[in-house]
């Protein structure tokens, strides 16, 4: 049976966040932002291993504060991360020990603590099915294609998704993927863009608009707010 393996980086530097440290770091409701993540995928019977990315001076930390403080013994290790995210999910890619063609890898932001088991669940189901997936959510407002401060489109907006993570794939399909962009200097936006640019078809799951990113102290608000109305 193929196992399914969580890659989470957490190797961001958080400028826009302001708070003089690490974004994935900072406590939410008592507890950290990284270790609200974790979780969710140390409960998941889906997952089968964690694979945590840090910036390599950070790691002592991110072991002792995350991973041991709060019993994740899903974790496998903590692997450097690069200087953009992609080279730090390509580190980890190949760090995982003993991974399978078929094994699928679901790609998840450290700063992303609402994903829920479900989604999880469901973004190994389509990877398994189809070998790549992004969570997403329906747009809800009007986009504008704007250049030189100047509209120059709108597209239509059942078009439109919002990428999140997890983002899903096979673990053969993601590792040539960014085998060939590291080959060639190309930098994609997500994990996705890497097959899209390769001509892989990626599914769409249904996300949740409440599983946010943590980027800016506006985020912080809100998902204090939501933690909030959960408890």
């Amino acid at each position: 049976m193929a196992r399914t393996i969580a890659l989470i980086p957490a190797a961001g530097m958080g400028k826009r966040m302001g708070a003089g440290s690490n974004k994935q770091y900072l406590m939410l409701d008592g507890m950290p932002i990284l270790a609200r993540t974790v979780q969710t995928f140390q409960e998941a019977d889906c997952i089968d291993a964690i694979y945590l990315v840090s910036p390599e001076q950070e790691i002592p930390f991110c072991r002792s504060e995350v991973v041991e403080r709060y019993g994740f013994t899903k974790v496998r290790a903590i692997v450097p991360g690069g200087s953009e995210r992609q080279h730090s999910v390509y580190n980890g890619l190949r760090a995982i020990e003993g991974i399978q063609p078929d094994d699928i890898v679901l790609i998840h932001d450290g700063v992303r603590p609402f994903v829920s088991v479900q989604m999880l669940e469901d973004a190994t189901a389509a990877a398994r099915e189809g070998g790549a997936c992004v969570v997403a959510v329906p747009v809800k407002d009007t986009v504008k294609v704007v250049r030189e401060g100047v509209v120059t489109a709108t597209p239509p907006r059942e078009t439109l998704w919002l990428a999140q993570t997890p983002q899903g794939f096979r673990y053969d399909l993601i590792r040539a993927a960014h085998d060939q962009a590291a080959a060639e200097g190309f930098l994609g936006t997500d994990d996705a863009s890497l097959m899209e640019w390769q001509g892989q078809p990626v599914r769409v799951v249904q996300g949740d608009y409440r599983n946010i990113k943590i980027t800016t102290p506006e985020d912080m608000i809100l998902a204090e707010a939501f933690l909030k109305e959960k408890n």
